[in-house]
């Protein structure tokens, strides 16, 4: 008798994990999205207030994506599954899990539009499944696949400073733009440490994480959890510990989210981000900082390719467009699909957002990084900055180092932030042209690295600077920098002759020469040929009055 009871329970337990295994994740898209309550002439009834402020900005008026999808047609539809993870309200659609059966009888329902597979099983706990080796789409999108060995990059390790200073961010801190009001929603695998870490644990200190969700789990209230890849990209954010890493923004508020299910590789997880994207939109989100992307799946028939990437078709560039299109600025990695010709990942290729690609150290764009154009053949990347070795925060609260794209976007999301707590009044596009215009290469951009590597003092001032006759302060900018062409500029002191110096890092003197102007409102000018490329030290000096900077030479 015991002998039949304990092989009923192991028959019991097998057929229970085959029907686990069984289910599958489904899309279900809704012809209508009737509503009895809520209505557009009262968008405050479903969006927040700040949401409502940001439409207001930038001239956006709700609309039927705002509005919630039919209860009645989500407990219909919870009514033939197992389980339903969420709808999404812009595509008008609920992820539900059930099997073959129940998604005939879901899409034979007459307010039923159609039903689509987009994930394979689903248990209550995808770690579950973190057995497997993950797929090469998963390094790709992580590591890059042809990234170096820990032991090559402790030999490279830099300091901050040089991500820092590359993109002008440690100016952006001095001038006291720390990203204060503004804020940003980061989408990722997890944020392990990030309450406990001495670098980021003054977000939960000072109440700055406004909101927290897990979109692969519903139910999973934890986000520090899972893979320290959002603590990475987080700390390249929101660090704020000098000692470890001082990163861009780490006075603004965050929003926490979870969408990228590390184990397997499905469309879900375009979904996934895409509900994401609403609810840090209804919360009145500034900046969406995105380190995942896609192109190819477990499930082979799921793949993209490079026509899909044209702006219009894969589901995650949908998502990102609509979220662009409410005033929200988009910052996603291009991908870390090498060098071959039209090798990102969506949502890269999404029009109204800003695509980053990463450089090495002598500011050659990075092997890995995916190139454009997309499959319409529009320039992309948008932007680039420093991704080879880049020092950021682990799960531990220790420094790392690391390469990929995805370290390059939030880099490139803290010179945002910056930039918008110091011109407020600029809206999305403003923000995303004056990005562009700082970049090294604006005036002739390329599917490497895009408009080039931007630069907070030449986007916040623009190329032309206007200097009181009567202004106090010294005015001190050198652009371009990096510096690709001979031609240096400088905005310094109030005379019209100064001595300009240019040294190597070690101290050794290159160039010594006294520069004119005809007025304090134009620049001196420097012609600095036959230097090669590398990082020197330039000095000004006007009586008194001295001032350096570090000069990237490309």
């Amino acid at each position: 008798m015991a002998m039949i009871k304990r092989t009923l329970f192991l028959l019991f337990f097998c057929s229970l994990g085959l029907n686990l295994f069984a289910q599958d994740r489904y899309a279900v898209f809704y012809k209508f999205k009737p509503q009895t309550s809520l209505s557009l002439e009262r968008p405050e009834e479903f969006l927040s207030q700040k949401a409502l402020n940001r439409r207001a900005k930038e001239g956006v008026q709700a609309d039927s994506l705002d509005l919630p999808v039919a209860k009645k047609y989500e407990d219909k539809i919870l009514g033939l599954s197992n389980y339903i993870l969420y709808s999404s309200k812009w595509f008008n659609a609920t992820i539900a899990v059930t099997d073959e059966a129940g998604a005939i009888e879901m899409a034979s329902l007459p307010f039923v539009e159609k039903v689509e597979l987009v994930g394979r099983s689903f248990i209550p706990s995808p770690n579950a499944r973190l057995q497997k080796n993950p797929s090469v789409s998963i390094r790709h999108k992580f590591d890059p696949p042809i990234g170096e060995n820990q032991r090559s990059l402790a030999a490279q390790e830099n300091s901050y400073d040089f991500q820092n200073e590359l993109l002008g961010i440690n100016q952006m801190l001095e001038e006291g733009y720390s990203g204060e009001g503004i804020t940003i929603a980061v989408f990722d695998a997890g944020f392990p440490g990030v309450n406990t870490s001495s670098a980021l644990s003054h977000l939960e200190t000072n109440n700055q994480i406004l909101a927290k969700r897990d979109f692969v789990r519903p139910w999973n209230t934890d986000v520090y959890q899972n893979n320290q890849h959002g603590t990475n990209v987080l700390s390249l954010i929101a660090s704020k510990d000098p000692n470890v890493l001082l990163a861009g923004a780490p006075d603004a508020n965050y929003i926490l989210v979870m969408t990228e299910e590390v184990a397997t590789e499905y469309r879900v997880e375009e979904f996934n981000w895409v509900r994401g994207a609403e609810f840090a939109d209804s919360l009145g989100v500034d900046i969406i900082s995105s380190s995942v992307g896609y192109w190819d799946f477990d499930d082979s028939a799921m793949n993209y390719t490079v026509a899909d990437l044209d702006g219009e078709t894969t589901v995650i560039t949908k998502g990102a467009t609509i979220a662009a299109s409410k005033g929200i600025l988009v910052i996603n990695s291009s991908g870390n699909y090498g060098s071959g010709e039209s090798s990102l990942v969506a949502p890269a290729d999404a029009r109204g957002i800003l695509a980053i690609g990463a450089v090495n150290k002598d500011l050659s764009v990075s092997a890995f990084s995916s190139r454009g154009p997309t499959g319409d053949g529009r320039i992309k990347p948008d932007l680039a900055t420093f991704g080879n070795g880049v020092a950021l925060v682990r799960f531990n609260g220790s420094v790392g180092f690391a390469n990929g794209t995805s370290f390059s976007a939030p880099q490139i999301t803290a010179l945002a932030a910056g930039l918008w707590q110091a011109e407020p009044k600029w809206t999305k596009d403003k923000l995303i042209q004056r990005l562009l215009e700082s970049g090294t290469q604006a005036d002739n951009p390329d599917n490497l690295i895009g408009f080039g590597i931007p630069n907070f003092r030449d986007a916040l001032y623009g190329e032309i600077l206007s200097v009181e006759e009567n202004r106090e302060e010294t005015l001190w900018k050198v652009y371009p920098n990096p510096l690709v062409s001979d031609q240096l500029q400088i905005f310094f002191g109030t005379s019209t002759s100064s001595e300009f110096t240019l040294l190597d890092m070690n101290g050794r003197q290159l160039i010594k020469s006294n520069l004119n102007r005809y007025s304090i409102k134009d620049p001196y000018q420097i012609t600095l040929e036959g230097i090669n490329q590398g990082i020197y030290l330039i000095q000004m000096q006007d009586g008194q009055q001295i001032k350096h900077a570090k000069l990237y030479r490309h």
